[in-house]
């Protein structure tokens, strides 16, 4: 079976002899946080660091999720390596894949996913925390970023599936901020465009309670342009529809 080595990768997994699937499922790692168990499977996520490169090592068995394209099933990190190469070719900011292999034996389907981590950058939930403590210029250059990548997804026709605010990653860079997104297993095309993209829009705003009126207008606008303000009633409506029930 193929696996995918990233070209960027693939000499510094090869010098360590993990540039193979057994060699890297062997690997004794301690788990970032408690096991996935959902899906009649096990999922974990661990951190390995190699030569001062770190990486989230994410190894599961016969966690599996189903789809239109899938009915049947297949690993969710089979999935999210898929998109991670979408979201490239359509020019979306978002974490890379260093490393991707699965197998199946029997009853047995595992899947590894090694994904490079974002050093550098910082999710949206914690900038949000210390809200209050950054300038006017550095909150403008966090919400332009952010409604950048948004409307980028969402013009290519993609529903992120997760888009919390923890799963924005945010960095400062010479010429400005750069944002991008994480966990990507849920992301999808439309199937009805305008519902979804307020429902990701809802997802997305629900923990950045921070941010005042002035700030949500400067988000639509750099999200939307002139239909900014269109967006913004249909969240608000979806909003009033959930508070009612």
């Amino acid at each position: 079976m193929n696996d995918y080595h990233s070209p960027a990768y693939a000499d510094l997994f090869q010098r360590h002899q993990l540039d193979d699937f057994e060699a890297l499922w062997a690997l004794s790692l301690t788990p970032v946080d408690a096991p996935n168990l959902e899906r009649g499977g096990h999922s974990e996520v661990c951190l390995l660091t190699l030569e001062n490169q770190r990486f989230f090592v994410k190894r599961q068995t016969n966690h599996l999720g189903r789809s239109v394209q899938r009915p049947f099933g297949e690993p969710t990190f089979a999935r999210e390596f898929r998109n991670i190469q979408l979201f490239q070719k359509r020019g979306i900011p978002a974490l890379d894949a260093a490393w991707f292999g699965e197998r199946r034996s029997g009853k047995s389907w595992r899947a590894i996913l090694i994904t490079p981590a974002l050093d550098g950058h910082e999710d949206l939930v914690d900038l949000n925390a210390r809200w209050q403590t950054l300038s006017e210029e550095t909150q403008y250059g966090i919400i332009d970023a952010s409604a950048a990548l948004l409307r980028t997804l969402h013009d290519s026709g993609l529903l992120h599936g997760s888009l919390y605010a923890k799963h924005v990653f945010l960095a400062q860079t010479p010429s400005g901020w750069i944002a991008r997104f994480i966990d990507l297993e849920k992301s999808r095309p439309f199937f009805r465009r305008s519902a979804e993209r307020v429902r990701d829009l809802d997802v997305f705003a629900r923990r950045l309670d921070q941010w005042q009126e002035n700030e949500w207008q400067r988000f639509f606008k750099h999200y939307a342009g002139p239909e900014g303000p269109q967006w913004r009633q249909k969240l608000d409506a979806r909003l009033a529809r959930k508070r009612k029930k």
